[in-house]
């Protein structure tokens, strides 16, 4: 197989199990190192070894790939990725409106997310980095979140949009971390809780209502704010009356996010039970990190579909111009 491939698959595999970055970064460094190169080249290995990028477990993937084989590596990760995980729900979603990229804590490039996006068949997606007060996740302040609009615009084409968006830090009274003006601008809004998320009951219902109230939201991140497994242990869910926030989602068309990463699984069973007899319409979403974790997709869409969520109350299928009269205010649902 191309050596490239295989390392570029590598990084990808390693970012759906979410791996470490270090070992993701370093295969995606080496398939950079070796872009362009012939097989002649590639085959020259003290040149090889002494080309930076290219460490020992890359150099073996090069080599093997270049043999014929399927390397080692890929073979076990493959093996542990196991068959994906298929549901009728996956095949109808045409779009993502949570992702992440370097320019706050994601791993790869804006370039890179949506040339995954558009493997995946995506129609779109938000790019939706952090807002500044999360500075652990290297938060956009208003000049960096203007620069990256720039970016972003010159991103679309041939079928597919990158659509301009922020993941906004729900503060403690449930104002929002970023210039009023600037969230206007914007495609999609994503509000999430990152910080106390031991309030008391009553003040973080109260937090949640203001956001989900919002005219400028659109979806209601990982709401619970709960890990159930993961390098990052577990976290037990914050403590809120879920009616009045549902019903405050419902009453402003903002979606509930089925947030898809496996260490969230986020709202609980129960809660997106909740949301659907309250009328909510919900939005499947990655919260990738990489591109990789695009993918994520298929386990959010599996839960959805279990849980008997109808296909039109799912903003992420809906095709972009439904989508964009929808984040345009215009809740009609």
């Amino acid at each position: 197989m191309d050596p490239h491939d295989a390392l570029t698959e590598i990084a990808t595999l390693l970012e759906r199990e979410r791996s470490s970055r270090y070992k993701s970064k370093a295969f995606r460094a080496a398939a950079d190192a070796i872009e362009g190169l012939s097989d002649e080249e590639l085959r020259d290995a003290a040149s090889l070894r002494r080309r930076t990028g290219v460490g020992d477990s890359t150099f073996a993937v090069i080599q093997q790939a270049l043999a014929g084989d399927v390397p080692g590596y890929l073979a076990d990760l493959r093996e542990r990725a196991g068959v994906q995980r298929v549901s009728t729900l996956r095949t109808e979603l045409r779009g993502d409106l949570h992702s992440h990229s370097d320019w706050s804590d994601g791993l790869t490039s804006i370039e890179l997310m949506v040339d995954a996006a558009r493997a995946l068949g995506h129609e779109y997606l938000a790019l939706t980095d952090h807002s500044p007060r999360l500075r652990v996740a290297n938060g956009l302040s208003p000049e960096r979140l203007r620069s990256q609009l720039e970016v972003v615009a010159g991103m679309s084409g041939g079928g597919f949009t990158l659509l301009s968006g922020i993941e906004v830090d729900i503060l403690d009274d449930g104002a929002l971390d970023q210039e009023d003006e600037l969230l206007d601008e914007l495609d999609v809004v994503v509000a999430s809780a990152h910080s106390k998320l031991r309030m008391d009951r009553g003040p973080m219902t109260r937090r949640l209502v203001a956001a989900a109230s919002d005219p400028r939201v659109d979806v209601l991140g990982h709401v619970t704010g709960r890990l159930v497994e993961g390098s990052r242990g577990t976290r037990p869910p914050s403590t809120f009356e879920a009616r009045p926030v549902f019903e405050a989602c419902q009453a402003h068309g903002v979606a509930v996010e089925i947030n898809s990463r496996p260490e969230r699984q986020d709202p609980p069973d129960d809660l997106i039970a909740l949301a659907l007899e309250i009328g909510c319409v919900f939005s499947i979403d990655s919260d990738a990190h990489a591109p990789g974790q695009l993918s994520l997709l298929d386990y959010g869409a599996e839960r959805a579909e279990r849980l008997g969520v109808p296909p039109e109350r799912i903003v992420t299928t809906w095709p972009l111009e439904r989508l964009r009269e929808w984040t345009g205010r215009d809740r009609g649902v």
